[in-house]
């Protein structure tokens, strides 16, 4: 049997009913001062076309946006300054940013030098 998931104490159903300073209260420090500063222009027209479209995946550039209960379910497509990565957004995100489910690095490999790279390449045997 599954576990219901709880954020906090409240259940899903709960913290959609909440409205946003009661929410605020529940988040970690870092986010609550975040979201008591006030939203981004940029943030705010999320939110806004979240609860315009409910069908239509987002696409974003704001990856310090914080999840919050309402857009549990929804499809947003995250930059990470090469191209969008499509997040699904599920219970366990809330509180966090939207970032962090985009990563924007990829691991460096180094392979071996190119020919003219440098003057210790010039001995190394070509295959």
């Amino acid at each position: 049997m599954p576990k219901d998931f709880n954020y906090r104490g409240k259940t899903v159903e709960e913290l959609q009913a909440m409205s946003m300073d009661e929410f605020i209260r529940l988040l970690p420090s870092r986010m609550r001062r975040s979201l008591r500063r006030g939203l981004s222009a940029e943030q705010r027209t999320i939110l806004e076309r979240l609860r315009r479209n409910s069908s239509k995946p987002l696409r974003t550039h704001a990856r310090d946006m914080i999840i919050l209960p309402e857009m549990i379910g929804r499809t947003i497509h995250v930059y990470t300054g090469k191209e969008f990565k499509e997040v699904n957004i599920t219970e366990k995100m809330i509180g966090h940013y939207l970032g962090e489910y985009a990563i924007s690095m990829t691991r460096v490999r180094h392979g071996r030098p190119g020919i003219g790279a440098s003057r210790s390449s010039m001995y190394i045997p070509l295959k």
